[in-house]
Protein backbone atom coordinates (compact mmCIF):
# COMPACT_ATOMS: atom_id res chain seq x y z
CA UNK A 1 0.00 0.00 0.00
CA UNK A 2 1.52 3.18 -1.09
CA UNK A 3 2.02 5.97 1.49
CA UNK A 4 0.46 8.99 0.68
CA UNK A 5 1.95 12.36 1.46
CA UNK A 6 -0.14 15.09 2.02
CA UNK A 7 0.95 18.72 2.07
CA UNK A 8 -0.45 21.68 3.46
CA UNK A 9 0.16 24.51 0.99
CA UNK A 10 -0.88 27.90 3.24
CA UNK A 11 -1.17 30.63 1.00
CA UNK A 12 -1.81 34.08 1.98
CA UNK A 13 -3.90 35.72 -0.83
CA UNK A 14 -3.66 39.70 -0.90
CA UNK A 15 -5.98 41.67 -3.16
CA UNK A 16 -5.12 45.62 -3.51
CA UNK A 17 -8.33 46.83 -4.54
CA UNK A 18 -6.96 50.05 -6.34
CA UNK A 19 -3.49 51.03 -7.00
CA UNK A 20 -4.82 54.48 -5.79
CA UNK A 21 -8.10 56.39 -5.28
CA UNK A 22 -7.14 60.32 -5.65
CA UNK A 23 -9.30 62.56 -3.57
CA UNK A 24 -10.10 66.26 -3.56
CA UNK A 25 -11.54 67.75 -0.69
CA UNK A 26 -12.42 71.00 0.82
CA UNK A 27 -10.82 72.43 3.83
CA UNK A 28 -12.64 72.73 6.52
CA UNK A 29 -14.88 69.94 5.33
CA UNK A 30 -16.00 66.38 7.25
CA UNK A 31 -15.06 62.88 4.79
CA UNK A 32 -15.39 59.36 6.30
CA UNK A 33 -13.04 57.08 3.64
CA UNK A 34 -14.73 53.57 4.00
CA UNK A 35 -12.13 50.79 3.72
CA UNK A 36 -14.62 48.32 1.81
CA UNK A 37 -18.24 47.18 1.80
CA UNK A 38 -19.70 45.87 4.65
CA UNK A 39 -20.24 42.13 4.45
CA UNK A 40 -18.59 38.54 6.22
CA UNK A 41 -15.42 40.01 5.41
CA UNK A 42 -14.96 42.71 6.49
CA UNK A 43 -17.23 42.67 9.57
CA UNK A 44 -14.34 39.59 10.66
CA UNK A 45 -11.39 41.32 9.50
CA UNK A 46 -8.89 43.13 11.70
CA UNK A 47 -8.49 47.04 10.14
CA UNK A 48 -5.23 49.11 10.31
CA UNK A 49 -5.19 52.73 9.39
CA UNK A 50 -2.09 54.30 8.27
CA UNK A 51 -1.38 57.80 7.16
CA UNK A 52 2.08 58.64 5.83
CA UNK A 53 2.91 55.35 6.86
CA UNK A 54 2.55 56.25 10.37
CA UNK A 55 -0.45 53.64 12.27
CA UNK A 56 -3.92 55.59 13.18
CA UNK A 57 -4.86 54.88 16.84
CA UNK A 58 -8.24 53.24 17.02
CA UNK A 59 -8.59 54.90 20.48
CA UNK A 60 -6.87 58.12 19.94
CA UNK A 61 -7.18 61.39 17.54
CA UNK A 62 -4.23 62.08 15.55
CA UNK A 63 -3.72 65.12 13.51
CA UNK A 64 -6.25 66.94 11.62
CA UNK A 65 -9.18 65.16 14.14
CA UNK A 66 -8.59 61.83 12.46
CA UNK A 67 -10.18 59.05 13.88
CA UNK A 68 -10.89 55.11 12.90
CA UNK A 69 -14.97 54.75 13.43
CA UNK A 70 -17.57 51.81 12.65
CA UNK A 71 -15.19 48.50 13.64
CA UNK A 72 -12.53 50.10 11.49
CA UNK A 73 -14.56 50.11 8.47
CA UNK A 74 -14.37 53.78 8.12
CA UNK A 75 -11.87 56.47 8.77
CA UNK A 76 -13.39 59.99 9.68
CA UNK A 77 -11.47 63.49 9.68
CA UNK A 78 -12.99 65.95 10.74
CA UNK A 79 -12.52 69.19 9.95
CA UNK A 80 -10.17 68.50 6.77
CA UNK A 81 -7.10 70.77 7.49
CA UNK A 82 -3.87 71.09 5.64
CA UNK A 83 -2.19 68.66 7.70
CA UNK A 84 -4.66 65.84 6.98
CA UNK A 85 -3.17 65.66 3.25
CA UNK A 86 -1.24 62.88 2.48
CA UNK A 87 -1.83 59.30 1.48
CA UNK A 88 -4.13 57.15 4.19
CA UNK A 89 -4.10 53.11 3.48
CA UNK A 90 -6.46 50.93 5.10
CA UNK A 91 -5.48 46.94 5.47
CA UNK A 92 -7.89 44.26 6.28
CA UNK A 93 -7.20 40.59 7.05
CA UNK A 94 -9.05 38.12 7.45
CA UNK A 95 -8.66 33.77 7.06
CA UNK A 96 -5.12 34.70 5.66
CA UNK A 97 -6.78 37.28 3.13
CA UNK A 98 -5.58 40.82 2.58
CA UNK A 99 -6.99 43.61 0.67
CA UNK A 100 -5.68 46.97 0.62
CA UNK A 101 -6.87 50.14 0.37
CA UNK A 102 -5.28 53.36 -0.59
CA UNK A 103 -6.44 56.89 -0.94
CA UNK A 104 -4.46 60.26 -2.30
CA UNK A 105 -5.57 63.15 -0.37
CA UNK A 106 -5.35 66.59 -1.65
CA UNK A 107 -6.76 69.56 0.45
CA UNK A 108 -7.88 72.40 -1.58
CA UNK A 109 -9.21 75.62 -0.38
CA UNK A 110 -12.17 76.53 1.07
CA UNK A 111 -13.39 78.37 -2.44
CA UNK A 112 -12.51 76.63 -5.57
CA UNK A 113 -13.09 77.71 -9.22
CA UNK A 114 -12.12 77.67 -12.57
CA UNK A 115 -12.22 81.33 -14.09
CA UNK A 116 -12.11 82.22 -17.72
CA UNK A 117 -10.30 85.72 -18.59
CA UNK A 118 -10.41 87.65 -21.90
CA UNK A 119 -6.26 88.43 -23.22
CA UNK A 120 -6.20 91.90 -22.37
CA UNK A 121 -8.60 92.44 -19.80
CA UNK A 122 -8.33 92.46 -16.10
CA UNK A 123 -9.51 89.51 -13.93
CA UNK A 124 -10.36 88.75 -10.04
CA UNK A 125 -8.86 86.08 -8.39
CA UNK A 126 -11.10 86.12 -5.27
CA UNK A 127 -9.89 84.77 -1.95
CA UNK A 128 -11.63 85.58 1.84
CA UNK A 129 -10.71 84.72 5.08
CA UNK A 130 -13.40 83.15 7.06
CA UNK A 131 -15.81 85.71 8.59
CA UNK A 132 -14.86 84.46 12.03
CA UNK A 133 -11.14 84.71 12.28
CA UNK A 134 -9.87 87.83 12.58
CA UNK A 135 -7.40 89.35 9.96
CA UNK A 136 -3.89 89.80 11.26
CA UNK A 137 -1.98 89.62 8.11
CA UNK A 138 -3.15 89.54 4.74
CA UNK A 139 -2.58 86.36 2.72
CA UNK A 140 -0.08 84.55 0.11
CA UNK A 141 -0.89 84.13 -3.18
CA UNK A 142 0.99 81.32 -5.45
CA UNK A 143 1.19 80.11 -8.93
CA UNK A 144 2.00 76.52 -9.66
CA UNK A 145 4.92 76.63 -12.15
CA UNK A 146 5.19 72.62 -12.53
CA UNK A 147 4.25 69.78 -10.95
CA UNK A 148 5.37 70.37 -7.19
CA UNK A 149 6.79 73.41 -7.87
CA UNK A 150 5.08 76.85 -7.52
CA UNK A 151 6.05 80.88 -6.89
CA UNK A 152 4.92 83.31 -4.52
CA UNK A 153 3.59 86.33 -6.02
CA UNK A 154 4.12 90.05 -5.48
CA UNK A 155 0.94 91.43 -4.92
CA UNK A 156 2.27 94.79 -5.62
CA UNK A 157 4.44 93.98 -9.16
CA UNK A 158 4.59 90.26 -10.11
CA UNK A 159 8.41 90.99 -11.47
CA UNK A 160 7.94 86.91 -12.64
CA UNK A 161 5.51 87.72 -15.41
CA UNK A 162 5.60 91.61 -15.48
CA UNK A 163 1.93 92.19 -15.34
CA UNK A 164 0.47 94.28 -12.14
CA UNK A 165 -1.09 92.73 -9.17
CA UNK A 166 -3.16 94.46 -6.84
CA UNK A 167 -4.51 93.42 -3.34
CA UNK A 168 -7.94 94.81 -3.41
CA UNK A 169 -8.69 95.04 0.05
CA UNK A 170 -5.52 95.07 1.94
CA UNK A 171 -5.85 93.67 5.91
CA UNK A 172 -9.96 93.12 5.10
CA UNK A 173 -11.36 89.56 5.05
CA UNK A 174 -11.77 89.89 1.37
CA UNK A 175 -8.01 89.07 -0.15
CA UNK A 176 -9.22 88.69 -3.71
CA UNK A 177 -6.54 90.56 -6.05
CA UNK A 178 -6.69 91.78 -9.25
CA UNK A 179 -4.48 90.75 -12.51
CA UNK A 180 -3.90 93.66 -14.95
CA UNK A 181 -4.30 92.33 -18.73
CA UNK A 182 -4.31 89.07 -18.90
CA UNK A 183 -2.16 87.22 -21.04
CA UNK A 184 -2.09 83.53 -21.79
CA UNK A 185 1.30 83.34 -19.95
CA UNK A 186 -1.26 83.84 -16.76
CA UNK A 187 -2.88 80.73 -17.01
CA UNK A 188 -2.51 78.29 -14.42
CA UNK A 189 -3.32 77.55 -11.09
CA UNK A 190 -3.08 79.52 -8.31
CA UNK A 191 -3.42 79.14 -4.64
CA UNK A 192 -3.92 81.95 -2.05
CA UNK A 193 -2.97 80.50 1.72
CA UNK A 194 -2.65 82.87 5.08
CA UNK A 195 0.32 83.11 6.66
CA UNK A 196 0.71 80.30 8.65
CA UNK A 197 -0.33 77.83 5.53
CA UNK A 198 -3.91 77.08 5.42
CA UNK A 199 -5.49 76.75 2.13
CA UNK A 200 -7.81 79.68 1.60
CA UNK A 201 -8.85 79.18 -1.83
CA UNK A 202 -7.48 77.47 -5.20
CA UNK A 203 -8.19 79.08 -8.96
CA UNK A 204 -7.67 77.79 -12.03
CA UNK A 205 -7.62 80.60 -14.64
CA UNK A 206 -7.80 80.18 -18.62
CA UNK A 207 -6.92 83.05 -20.61
CA UNK A 208 -8.99 83.20 -24.06
CA UNK A 209 -7.84 85.26 -27.02
CA UNK A 210 -10.22 88.60 -27.28
CA UNK A 211 -13.32 88.76 -29.76
CA UNK A 212 -13.15 91.82 -31.39
CA UNK A 213 -15.60 94.41 -29.56
CA UNK A 214 -17.11 97.43 -30.82
CA UNK A 215 -15.76 100.34 -30.83
CA UNK A 216 -16.60 102.36 -28.33
CA UNK A 217 -19.00 104.73 -28.82
CA UNK A 218 -20.96 107.70 -26.67
CA UNK A 219 -23.24 108.74 -29.77
CA UNK A 220 -25.93 108.51 -27.13
CA UNK A 221 -24.43 110.22 -24.29
CA UNK A 222 -26.49 112.97 -24.52
CA UNK A 223 -29.80 110.76 -24.50
CA UNK A 224 -32.41 111.91 -21.93
CA UNK A 225 -33.35 109.25 -19.19
CA UNK A 226 -36.16 107.25 -19.64
CA UNK A 227 -39.47 108.77 -18.61
CA UNK A 228 -41.11 107.07 -15.35
CA UNK A 229 -44.76 105.90 -16.96
CA UNK A 230 -47.86 106.69 -15.13
CA UNK A 231 -48.49 103.03 -14.95
CA UNK A 232 -45.19 102.47 -13.40
CA UNK A 233 -45.51 105.07 -10.71
CA UNK A 234 -47.94 102.53 -8.59
CA UNK A 235 -45.15 99.68 -7.83
CA UNK A 236 -42.40 102.14 -8.14
CA UNK A 237 -42.13 103.43 -4.30
CA UNK A 238 -42.24 99.85 -3.17
CA UNK A 239 -39.30 98.99 -5.47
CA UNK A 240 -37.09 101.88 -4.46
CA UNK A 241 -38.24 100.88 -0.32
CA UNK A 242 -36.84 97.35 -0.63
CA UNK A 243 -34.11 98.46 -2.77
CA UNK A 244 -32.98 100.83 -0.21
CA UNK A 245 -32.78 98.64 2.45
CA UNK A 246 -30.62 96.18 0.49
CA UNK A 247 -28.32 98.23 -0.01
CA UNK A 248 -28.49 99.58 3.37
CA UNK A 249 -27.38 96.12 4.33
CA UNK A 250 -25.15 95.36 2.02
CA UNK A 251 -22.99 98.18 3.45
CA UNK A 252 -22.95 97.78 6.26
CA UNK A 253 -22.24 93.83 5.74
CA UNK A 254 -19.01 95.34 3.81
CA UNK A 255 -18.27 98.22 6.62
CA UNK A 256 -18.39 95.80 9.51
CA UNK A 257 -15.76 93.25 8.15
CA UNK A 258 -13.72 96.16 7.09
CA UNK A 259 -14.24 97.82 10.58
CA UNK A 260 -15.28 94.92 12.76
CA UNK A 261 -14.73 96.03 16.54
CA UNK A 262 -14.67 99.56 16.47
CA UNK A 263 -17.39 102.57 15.86
CA UNK A 264 -19.32 102.61 12.66
CA UNK A 265 -21.38 105.61 11.31
CA UNK A 266 -22.70 106.14 7.71
CA UNK A 267 -25.52 107.30 6.16
CA UNK A 268 -26.93 104.81 3.28
CA UNK A 269 -29.36 106.95 1.72
CA UNK A 270 -26.79 109.88 0.95
CA UNK A 271 -24.32 107.20 -0.60
CA UNK A 272 -27.35 105.81 -2.52
CA UNK A 273 -28.37 109.23 -3.70
CA UNK A 274 -24.75 109.80 -5.25
CA UNK A 275 -24.35 106.93 -7.11
CA UNK A 276 -27.66 107.11 -8.45
CA UNK A 277 -27.40 110.68 -9.25
CA UNK A 278 -24.18 109.57 -11.61
CA UNK A 279 -26.76 106.70 -13.21
CA UNK A 280 -28.11 109.00 -14.98
CA UNK A 281 -24.52 109.81 -17.06
CA UNK A 282 -23.46 106.53 -17.24
CA UNK A 283 -24.42 104.16 -20.11
CA UNK A 284 -23.93 100.39 -21.50
CA UNK A 285 -22.05 97.90 -18.77
CA UNK A 286 -21.50 100.89 -16.41
CA UNK A 287 -25.09 101.62 -16.25
CA UNK A 288 -25.97 98.13 -15.17
CA UNK A 289 -23.01 98.01 -12.70
CA UNK A 290 -24.47 100.68 -11.00
CA UNK A 291 -28.01 99.40 -10.90
CA UNK A 292 -26.56 96.26 -9.16
CA UNK A 293 -24.43 98.44 -6.84
CA UNK A 294 -27.58 100.36 -5.73
CA UNK A 295 -29.99 97.49 -5.81
CA UNK A 296 -32.62 98.46 -8.34
CA UNK A 297 -33.77 96.17 -11.37
CA UNK A 298 -32.21 96.73 -14.35
CA UNK A 299 -33.70 99.50 -17.08
CA UNK A 300 -35.95 100.62 -13.86
CA UNK A 301 -36.87 103.89 -15.08
CA UNK A 302 -38.48 105.00 -11.99
CA UNK A 303 -35.61 105.47 -9.83
CA UNK A 304 -34.78 109.03 -10.22
CA UNK A 305 -38.62 109.73 -10.04
CA UNK A 306 -38.95 108.54 -7.22
CA UNK A 307 -35.81 109.70 -5.38
CA UNK A 308 -36.84 112.85 -5.84
CA UNK A 309 -40.78 111.90 -4.64
CA UNK A 310 -38.95 110.27 -1.53
CA UNK A 311 -36.79 113.66 -0.90
CA UNK A 312 -39.93 115.87 -1.05
CA UNK A 313 -42.00 113.50 1.31
CA UNK A 314 -38.91 113.23 4.09
CA UNK A 315 -38.61 117.36 3.71
CA UNK A 316 -39.55 117.53 7.49
CA UNK A 317 -37.02 115.95 8.91
CA UNK A 318 -34.71 114.94 6.28
CA UNK A 319 -33.06 117.87 4.12
CA UNK A 320 -30.70 115.71 1.00
CA UNK A 321 -29.22 118.48 -0.93
CA UNK A 322 -26.93 117.59 -4.54
CA UNK A 323 -24.16 119.56 -6.10
CA UNK A 324 -22.29 119.10 -8.93
CA UNK A 325 -18.99 121.17 -9.46
CA UNK A 326 -16.86 120.61 -12.85
CA UNK A 327 -13.82 122.07 -14.61
CA UNK A 328 -14.20 124.33 -17.46
CA UNK A 329 -12.23 121.81 -19.64
CA UNK A 330 -15.19 119.73 -19.28
CA UNK A 331 -18.02 119.53 -22.00
CA UNK A 332 -20.96 118.85 -19.72
CA UNK A 333 -23.85 117.18 -21.36
CA UNK A 334 -26.99 119.59 -21.61
CA UNK A 335 -29.51 116.91 -20.77
CA UNK A 336 -26.99 115.71 -17.35
CA UNK A 337 -27.09 119.19 -16.37
CA UNK A 338 -30.84 119.54 -17.34
CA UNK A 339 -32.02 116.25 -15.55
CA UNK A 340 -29.75 116.58 -12.55
CA UNK A 341 -31.48 119.71 -11.39
CA UNK A 342 -34.51 117.82 -12.34
CA UNK A 343 -34.55 115.25 -10.24
CA UNK A 344 -31.92 115.91 -7.81
CA UNK A 345 -31.97 119.74 -7.51
CA UNK A 346 -28.09 120.31 -8.47
CA UNK A 347 -27.23 123.21 -10.27
CA UNK A 348 -23.64 122.63 -11.68
CA UNK A 349 -21.25 125.59 -10.64
CA UNK A 350 -17.20 125.98 -12.16
CA UNK A 351 -15.02 124.79 -10.27
CA UNK A 352 -12.06 127.89 -9.49
CA UNK A 353 -8.27 128.20 -11.18
CA UNK A 354 -7.34 128.06 -7.35
CA UNK A 355 -7.17 124.79 -5.07
CA UNK A 356 -7.62 127.08 -2.02
CA UNK A 357 -10.88 128.50 -3.20
CA UNK A 358 -12.20 124.95 -4.49
CA UNK A 359 -11.55 124.09 -1.07
CA UNK A 360 -13.22 126.37 0.68
CA UNK A 361 -16.32 126.10 -1.80
CA UNK A 362 -16.89 122.88 -0.89
CA UNK A 363 -16.47 122.73 2.71
CA UNK A 364 -18.37 125.82 2.82
CA UNK A 365 -21.19 123.86 0.91
CA UNK A 366 -21.23 120.84 3.01
CA UNK A 367 -21.28 123.17 5.98
CA UNK A 368 -24.55 124.99 4.80
CA UNK A 369 -25.82 121.37 3.80
CA UNK A 370 -25.30 120.36 6.64
CA UNK A 371 -26.55 122.79 9.15
CA UNK A 372 -23.05 122.92 10.47
CA UNK A 373 -22.90 119.34 11.58
CA UNK A 374 -19.81 118.84 9.38
CA UNK A 375 -17.70 121.97 8.75
CA UNK A 376 -14.81 120.07 7.41
CA UNK A 377 -15.16 117.50 4.31
CA UNK A 378 -12.04 117.77 2.26
CA UNK A 379 -8.28 118.92 2.99
CA UNK A 380 -7.31 119.98 -0.95
CA UNK A 381 -8.64 120.23 -4.34
CA UNK A 382 -6.26 118.37 -6.94
CA UNK A 383 -6.35 120.92 -10.02
CA UNK A 384 -6.32 117.86 -12.53
CA UNK A 385 -10.15 117.31 -11.23
CA UNK A 386 -13.11 117.14 -13.48
CA UNK A 387 -16.14 116.88 -11.75
CA UNK A 388 -17.32 116.54 -8.10
CA UNK A 389 -20.57 115.18 -7.15
CA UNK A 390 -21.66 115.87 -4.12
CA UNK A 391 -24.69 114.77 -1.76
CA UNK A 392 -25.35 115.68 2.01
CA UNK A 393 -28.29 115.13 4.05
CA UNK A 394 -29.02 116.47 7.56
CA UNK A 395 -31.02 114.97 10.22
CA UNK A 396 -33.15 116.84 13.08
CA UNK A 397 -35.99 114.74 15.23
CA UNK A 398 -36.97 115.50 18.38
CA UNK A 399 -38.06 113.00 21.15
CA UNK A 400 -41.66 112.58 21.17
CA UNK A 401 -41.38 111.49 24.77
CA UNK A 402 -38.99 113.69 26.43
CA UNK A 403 -35.97 112.64 28.82
CA UNK A 404 -35.70 114.39 31.86
CA UNK A 405 -33.00 117.43 31.56
CA UNK A 406 -31.54 116.89 34.89
CA UNK A 407 -27.67 115.26 33.85
CA UNK A 408 -27.22 111.60 35.38
CA UNK A 409 -23.72 109.76 35.23
CA UNK A 410 -23.73 106.13 34.43
CA UNK A 411 -20.91 103.56 33.22
CA UNK A 412 -20.62 102.08 29.50
CA UNK A 413 -19.40 98.84 29.09
CA UNK A 414 -17.06 98.04 26.66
CA UNK A 415 -16.24 95.25 24.82
CA UNK A 416 -13.38 94.08 26.45
CA UNK A 417 -15.18 94.78 29.42
CA UNK A 418 -13.76 97.91 30.64
CA UNK A 419 -16.00 100.17 32.10
CA UNK A 420 -15.95 104.63 31.18
CA UNK A 421 -18.18 106.80 32.33
CA UNK A 422 -20.68 108.77 30.22
CA UNK A 423 -23.63 111.33 30.60
CA UNK A 424 -27.25 109.52 30.29
CA UNK A 425 -30.55 110.05 29.03
CA UNK A 426 -32.93 108.48 31.35
CA UNK A 427 -36.73 108.29 32.13
CA UNK A 428 -38.09 105.89 34.80
CA UNK A 429 -41.20 105.89 32.67
CA UNK A 430 -41.01 106.03 29.24
CA UNK A 431 -43.09 104.46 26.98
CA UNK A 432 -41.54 103.16 24.40
CA UNK A 433 -42.02 99.90 21.88
CA UNK A 434 -39.60 97.40 22.43
CA UNK A 435 -39.72 93.50 21.73
CA UNK A 436 -37.06 90.06 21.40
CA UNK A 437 -36.41 89.18 18.11
CA UNK A 438 -35.00 85.56 18.01
CA UNK A 439 -34.30 86.15 14.41
CA UNK A 440 -32.31 89.24 14.85
CA UNK A 441 -30.72 87.56 18.57
CA UNK A 442 -31.24 91.10 20.09
CA UNK A 443 -33.70 93.26 22.28
CA UNK A 444 -35.01 95.80 20.24
CA UNK A 445 -36.51 99.21 21.40
CA UNK A 446 -37.83 102.11 19.14
CA UNK A 447 -38.09 105.70 20.35
CA UNK A 448 -40.13 107.85 18.30
CA UNK A 449 -39.19 110.74 16.65
CA UNK A 450 -40.80 114.00 14.97
CA UNK A 451 -41.29 114.41 11.61
CA UNK A 452 -42.12 110.83 10.98
CA UNK A 453 -38.99 108.83 11.37
CA UNK A 454 -37.78 106.43 14.25
CA UNK A 455 -34.27 105.61 16.14
CA UNK A 456 -34.11 101.54 16.30
CA UNK A 457 -31.69 100.49 19.18
CA UNK A 458 -30.54 96.64 18.60
CA UNK A 459 -29.40 95.48 21.76
CA UNK A 460 -27.57 91.94 21.40
CA UNK A 461 -29.14 89.21 23.43
CA UNK A 462 -25.24 88.47 24.75
CA UNK A 463 -23.01 90.92 26.60
CA UNK A 464 -20.29 89.41 25.14
CA UNK A 465 -18.07 90.27 21.45
CA UNK A 466 -19.92 87.16 19.51
CA UNK A 467 -23.14 88.62 20.10
CA UNK A 468 -22.99 91.43 18.11
CA UNK A 469 -21.10 89.78 15.75
CA UNK A 470 -24.16 87.43 15.70
CA UNK A 471 -26.90 90.32 15.50
CA UNK A 472 -24.69 91.94 12.45
CA UNK A 473 -24.65 88.84 10.71
CA UNK A 474 -28.22 87.96 10.58
CA UNK A 475 -28.99 91.81 9.79
CA UNK A 476 -30.38 91.05 6.35
CA UNK A 477 -32.75 93.42 4.50
CA UNK A 478 -35.27 91.15 5.01
CA UNK A 479 -34.77 90.57 8.81
CA UNK A 480 -34.81 94.37 9.27
CA UNK A 481 -38.06 95.29 7.43
CA UNK A 482 -39.39 92.49 9.06
CA UNK A 483 -38.17 93.67 12.94
CA UNK A 484 -39.80 97.58 11.39
CA UNK A 485 -43.03 95.61 10.53
CA UNK A 486 -43.61 93.38 14.05
CA UNK A 487 -42.49 96.67 16.17
CA UNK A 488 -45.82 98.51 14.08
CA UNK A 489 -48.04 95.84 15.99
CA UNK A 490 -46.33 96.33 19.57
CA UNK A 491 -48.24 98.47 21.82
CA UNK A 492 -45.88 101.02 23.54
CA UNK A 493 -45.47 100.17 27.93
CA UNK A 494 -44.05 101.70 30.32
CA UNK A 495 -40.16 101.15 30.59
CA UNK A 496 -37.21 102.51 32.60
CA UNK A 497 -35.42 103.43 29.80
CA UNK A 498 -31.09 104.24 29.60
CA UNK A 499 -29.52 105.37 26.98
CA UNK A 500 -25.75 106.68 26.35
CA UNK A 501 -25.54 110.44 25.23
CA UNK A 502 -23.13 109.86 22.24
CA UNK A 503 -21.48 111.93 19.55
CA UNK A 504 -20.77 109.42 16.63
CA UNK A 505 -19.05 110.36 14.08
CA UNK A 506 -17.73 107.74 10.66
CA UNK A 507 -15.54 108.48 7.82
CA UNK A 508 -15.56 104.97 6.20
CA UNK A 509 -13.40 104.06 3.30
CA UNK A 510 -15.12 104.80 0.57
CA UNK A 511 -13.11 103.71 -2.45
CA UNK A 512 -12.74 100.37 -1.28
CA UNK A 513 -16.33 99.99 -0.37
CA UNK A 514 -17.05 101.31 -4.49
CA UNK A 515 -14.83 98.13 -5.42
CA UNK A 516 -16.61 95.84 -3.52
CA UNK A 517 -20.16 97.24 -4.79
CA UNK A 518 -18.46 95.90 -7.80
CA UNK A 519 -17.68 99.17 -9.55
CA UNK A 520 -13.90 99.51 -9.76
CA UNK A 521 -14.00 99.87 -13.21
CA UNK A 522 -15.31 103.81 -12.42
CA UNK A 523 -11.75 104.12 -11.65
CA UNK A 524 -10.21 102.74 -14.64
CA UNK A 525 -12.69 103.98 -17.95
CA UNK A 526 -16.27 103.51 -17.16
CA UNK A 527 -19.18 104.45 -19.70
CA UNK A 528 -20.26 107.76 -18.39
CA UNK A 529 -20.84 109.48 -21.68
CA UNK A 530 -23.60 111.62 -19.92
CA UNK A 531 -20.80 113.49 -18.23
CA UNK A 532 -19.01 114.32 -21.73
CA UNK A 533 -19.44 112.53 -24.95
CA UNK A 534 -16.08 113.57 -25.88
CA UNK A 535 -13.78 112.34 -22.97
CA UNK A 536 -13.28 110.10 -20.89
CA UNK A 537 -13.32 110.71 -17.45
CA UNK A 538 -12.55 108.21 -14.00
CA UNK A 539 -13.12 108.30 -10.51
CA UNK A 540 -10.58 109.60 -8.34
CA UNK A 541 -11.21 109.17 -5.07
CA UNK A 542 -14.70 108.97 -3.31
CA UNK A 543 -15.33 110.20 0.09
CA UNK A 544 -18.41 109.78 2.91
CA UNK A 545 -18.56 111.35 6.14
CA UNK A 546 -21.03 111.10 8.79
CA UNK A 547 -22.45 112.48 12.17
CA UNK A 548 -24.62 111.69 14.95
CA UNK A 549 -25.71 112.66 18.02
CA UNK A 550 -27.97 110.95 21.45
CA UNK A 551 -29.27 114.34 23.29
CA UNK A 552 -31.82 115.31 25.71
CA UNK A 553 -33.57 117.11 23.09
CA UNK A 554 -33.51 114.64 20.22
CA UNK A 555 -31.83 113.19 17.55
CA UNK A 556 -29.34 115.34 15.56
CA UNK A 557 -27.12 113.87 12.71
CA UNK A 558 -25.54 114.60 8.83
CA UNK A 559 -23.93 113.27 6.11
CA UNK A 560 -21.90 114.06 3.10
CA UNK A 561 -20.53 111.89 0.25
CA UNK A 562 -18.46 113.17 -2.76
CA UNK A 563 -17.72 110.96 -6.26
CA UNK A 564 -14.70 113.00 -7.49
CA UNK A 565 -13.69 111.69 -10.82
CA UNK A 566 -10.17 111.79 -11.39
CA UNK A 567 -36.61 98.59 37.11
CA UNK A 568 -40.29 96.97 38.52
CA UNK A 569 -41.06 98.49 34.89
CA UNK A 570 -39.08 96.64 32.17
CA UNK A 571 -36.14 98.40 31.36
CA UNK A 572 -33.85 98.63 28.49
CA UNK A 573 -30.49 100.40 29.28
CA UNK A 574 -28.04 100.28 26.05
CA UNK A 575 -24.90 100.81 27.88
CA UNK A 576 -22.97 98.65 25.90
CA UNK A 577 -22.23 97.92 22.16
CA UNK A 578 -25.02 98.14 20.43
CA UNK A 579 -26.11 98.74 16.62
CA UNK A 580 -28.47 101.33 16.31
CA UNK A 581 -31.01 102.16 13.17
CA UNK A 582 -32.04 105.88 12.37
CA UNK A 583 -35.62 105.47 10.45
CA UNK A 584 -38.03 107.08 7.84
CA UNK A 585 -41.18 105.68 9.22
CA UNK A 586 -42.79 107.99 6.17
CA UNK A 587 -40.39 106.75 3.36
CA UNK A 588 -39.93 103.01 5.01
CA UNK A 589 -36.00 103.31 4.92
CA UNK A 590 -32.94 103.61 6.38
CA UNK A 591 -31.31 106.91 6.94
CA UNK A 592 -28.52 106.03 8.83
CA UNK A 593 -27.05 102.82 10.28
CA UNK A 594 -24.18 102.42 13.33
CA UNK A 595 -22.77 100.24 15.64
CA UNK A 596 -21.71 101.83 19.23
CA UNK A 597 -18.50 100.15 20.99
CA UNK A 598 -16.84 103.01 22.65
CA UNK A 599 -18.94 106.12 23.47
Amino acid sequence: MKQQAIVWLLLQLTFELSSCTHIHVIRGSTVELPCGPSGSFFDEADITWKFNGNDISHSAQSTGSTRVIKNGLYLSISPVTSASEGEYVCLAKANNVETIRRYNFTVEGAFCATVKATRGFDVALQCHFPPSTQVKANARWFKETGVGKRTQLNTADDLASGEKLELLYPEDHDQTIMLRGATPEDAGVYHCETAGGEGLSTIQLTVEEAKTPPPPSCKDGDEAWEPCLEDHRRTAETILQESLTEFAMKVYSHFRQTYPSENLLFSPISISGVLSHLLLAARNDTRRAIETAVCVPHDFHCVHFQMKQMRENMAESLQMASQIYYNTELNLGRVFMNQSYEYYGAEPSKLHQSSEKNTQMINSWVANKTRNKITHFVDSVSPSTQLILLNAVSFSGQWKVKFGEKPKKGRFTKLNGDLVPVPLLHHPKYMVKTMHSTDLRAQVAKFDLTGESSLYILLPFSRQEAGLRMVEERMTDSAVLEMVRQLKEVSPQVTEVTLPQIKLDGEPNMNILIKKLGLSSLFEGASLCGLDSEKNVVLDEARHKAFLALTEKGVEAGAVTSLSFSRSYPSFSALRPFVLLLWSERANVPLFIGRLTEP
